[in-house]
């Protein structure tokens, strides 16, 4: 039994203070207007979830993954440990396969979700001597995982090949033995919603021996043939050395997956400690990606999507937004609105008119490049869309 809440407080009124040094950490964020707080989900217009294609309330991919379980005869609630002790249980291998089929790939290996993924890889992989190459831009998940690496790191000017050219001819003239390069970017970035030129970046890895690494977290179920990436749309599968690409978006569920060689996959297993030393995925967990997979092929929802993508695009031109806009032909639409107060005044007049917009602030982007973020699904209308951005409009134009 839970215990109330003033029994919870009295319990706890006895523990340690905060050092004050944090307590000042947190007082300076709420200075600046940056301080992060949970909110209950709302039951507003969504246009700020990640759930593109809406299959985080799918009951066909539910009822599947229900039907799956009782077909294999499978009613464990937990993975019961590591996948390397006792929690590997039957259809993680199954799956796997399923992945790397799908996604054109010799190899797929899951995590329990992208973070892990991305501190998994990139702690483990680059070597002491080694270099990496990373966009400015690019997510904090991969950054963290950077720092508890070895090897050096850089950044590149955002999706800015002549900047990453010029820092691959830097470090290769100095001709040490050994030395790997590793190239890390997006193929559509979170905060912006732009892609790169991923053609441009694989042939400039290629002619310099890089190691190209692609996060495809926001591009899964909304680019290429039945939602693979945008990597595979190019068909530059073969000139990867490490795909991510994440279920807690467009999939609808939970986790992620690092799509390489066999041999990659046997290093992860060996050396990356956020597979090595974490619970699985319970089984259930497992059978939802699956089935989530399997409707990724029978849906409409991704053409639904694209519609709405070009929808809201034709809009900002009519509406005459665009100038505000980051030019984006993904699910991800940002108004560039500058200064923490202003955006989040904004996104509360938005918010008391039904609609669901978040306000990302500094330090999260740059300061200065404070924004609204629109994330568009495939069950928005294109009345809702004109809607939001006639409302929005009376607020960016005055």
């Amino acid at each position: 039994m839970i215990p109330a809440v003033s029994t919870i407080l009295l319990y706890f009124s006895g523990m340690q203070e905060m050092p004050k040094k944090l307590h000042k950490k947190l007082q300076e964020r709420e200075e600046k207007g940056a301080l992060r707080m949970l909110a209950s989900r709302s039951k507003l217009i969504d246009f700020s979830s990640n759930d593109y294609i809406g299959f985080s309330s799918s009951k066909v991919v539910f009822n599947q993954t229900h039907q799956l379980l009782m077909e294999r005869d499978i009613h464990e609630n937990g993975a019961t440990g590591s996948r390397l002790l006792s929690g590997n249980h039957t259809l993680y291998n199954e799956t796997e396969e399923i992945l790397a089929n799908f996604h054109n790939a010799p190899s797929a290996l899951i995590f329990n979700s992208g973070y892990d993924a991305n501190i998994g890889f990139f702690s483990s992989i680059p070597q002491r001597g080694d270099t990496i190459l990373y966009d400015e831009f690019i997510h904090a998940s991969i950054r963290d995982g950077i720092i508890m690496s070895n090897a050096k790191s850089y950044k590149f000017k955002h999706n800015d090949f002549a900047d990453l050219e010029k820092r691959i001819t830097s470090i290769r003239s100095s001709s040490i033995e050994g030395r790997e390069i590793y190239v890390v970017t997006e193929s559509v970035f979170s905060m912006d919603g732009d892609v790169p030129d991923l053609k441009a970046f694989s042939e400039l890895c290629a002619a310099n021996s890089c190691y190209f690494v692609v996060d495809e977290a926001h591009a899964t179920g909304v680019f290429g043939k039945d939602g693979a990436g945008v990597i595979q749309e190019l068909k530059l599968e073969e000139k990867v050395f490490a795909r991510i690409h994440t279920f807690g978006k467009a999939i609808g569920c939970h986790g992620a997956v690092i799509l390489g060689s066999l041999a990659l996959r046997q290093y992860l297993v060996n050396f990356a400690r956020s597979f090595i030393y974490t619970t699985g995925l319970s089984p259930h967990a497992i059978a939802t990606i699956q089935s989530s997979y399997k409707e990724l092929c029978a849906t409409t929802e991704i053409k639904k999507l694209r519609r709405i993508i070009q929808f809201f695009n034709e809009q900002l031109e009519s509406i005459g937004l665009e100038k505000y806009f980051i030019k984006s032909d993904s699910a991800i639409h940002c108004c560039i609105i500058s200064g923490n107060e202003k955006v989040k005044t904004i996104a509360s007049k938005i918010y008391s008119k039904g609609f669901d917009v978040k306000p990302i602030l500094s330090p999260t982007v740059p300061e200065g490049k404070e924004r609204l973020r629109f994330c568009l699904h495939s069950y928005n209308t294109q009345e809702e869309i004109v809607e939001v951005l006639q409302l929005l409009a009376t607020f960016v134009k005055n």
